[in-house]
């Protein structure tokens, strides 16, 4: 498999929100506060976004975000990004107080698909990206590797 670097992203968090137990585990949901997504071909602003999460009994976090973000020549691109975030308990928490982790202590990969009516970004509308992941306080930053 190949796969040649796309973009970065970095996502301010708002506030999590968390709806309590339910049946899977704890639901919590995320608006995004802001970002910026910086590539060598897109570059943009993050316009509105949210990262709905679920804490499951076995400790593996389970995202489904979404974000809309407005590229230089005022295109608008859709990302869904799907993955998982695990890792020691005490690597866990530490992340959780807001404290500087390296990022190779714990496993936090997504994949994300695109959507676009721009027409010289089309191909994005048929590319997938898996991306590595890492959190910083209230940031999150996304490294997206295009599957070619």
């Amino acid at each position: 498999m190949k796969t040649q670097h796309l973009f970065d992203l970095t996502l301010e968090l708002g506030q999590m929100v968390s709806l309590g137990p339910v049946a899977a585990g704890e639901r919590r949901v995320a608006g995004i506060a802001g970002g910026v997504l910086a590539g060598e071909a897109l570059r943009g602003e993050l316009l509105s976004g949210s990262d709905t999460q679920l804490m499951r009994a076995d400790g593996v976090l389970e995202i489904d975000a979404a974000y809309v973000v407005r590229l230089e020549h005022g295109e608008l691109l859709r990302i869904v990004n799907q993955g998982y975030r695990h890792g020691p308990a005490e690597v866990l928490a530490r992340l959780a107080r807001g404290e500087a982790v390296d990022p190779a202590d714990y496993f936090f990969r997504t994949v994300m698909r695109f959507e676009t009516a721009a027409p010289a970004l089309a191909w994005l509308n048929g590319a997938i990206a898996v991306a590595n992941a890492e959190r910083q306080g209230g940031k999150v930053i996304m490294h997206a590797w295009q599957v070619l």
